[in-house]
């Protein structure tokens, strides 16, 4: 990260521009979804002309990729450092809920609804596999005698998200299920799907949690 003292003036102004920008980005998408995000409403919030913002951002698309891109860097960072606490699989998984519960809106829109004719770019998607790698690593380190099942073996070699981490299929079909079962969780209780139903979601999570490290 280059070092704030070492840029220009106009080098900051710009800097402080673009981070005032994707706040009010993230209003928007709290307030209507990405699919709504507005670069003119933007603009207009801000006091400035359309084209005056185009400078700082050539478009919607590019404005979704640095929030989506901030979004997996800050989920790629925690799960880095819960890894590195050496709770084993138990530290990213719960990093991952306090993550979510910290700014659903930031979860929704890496893990949520597709943004309509929205495509990352392959740096995003890199960004995206680190969190999976983590994941991954967690699995393989955990003493299991699973046999390969039909689905371990057709994936082993379609693991584009797991270059540099060589596990067994087992493991990367342990990665994929705890990664589905506790994001399945994690996006009921955040849409509010289980309002009213009288439980407390975070008991509902750990014991997925349990059970998926009892495999």
């Amino acid at each position: 990260m280059t070092d704030t003292r070492t840029k220009t003036p106009r080098e900051r102004y710009r800097a402080q521009v673009r981070a005032e920008i994707k706040e009010h980005a993230w209003e928007q998408i709290a307030t209507a979804g990405a699919s709504a995000l507005s670069l003119n409403a933007i603009a207009k919030r801000m006091g400035m002309s359309g084209p005056a913002l185009y400078r700082y951002f050539a478009g919607r698309d590019e404005l979704i990729t640095e929030l989506v891109r901030d979004a997996y860097r800050s989920l790629a960072d925690t799960f880095r450092a819960a890894a590195g606490a050496g709770a084993g699989l138990a530290g990213p998984a719960h990093a991952l809920r306090a993550w979510a519960l910290d700014d659903p809106h930031r979860y929704f829109l890496v893990f949520g609804t597709p943004v309509p004719g929205y495509r990352a770019p392959d740096d995003v998607t890199g960004i995206a596999a680190e969190t999976m790698a983590v994941i991954l690593d967690a699995c393989a380190a955990l003493p299991s005698d699973r046999p390969t099942t039909s689905f371990g073996t057709h994936i082993e070699g379609h693991r584009q998200w797991a270059d540099g981490h060589p596990a067994p299929p087992a493991a990367v079909h342990r990665a994929l299920t705890v990664w589905t079962r506790l994001h399945g969780v994690l996006s009921l209780e955040l849409a509010g799907h289980f309002t009213g139903m009288e439980f407390d979601p975070a008991l509902l999570y750990a014991a997925e949690l349990d059970d998926l490290l009892e495999r």
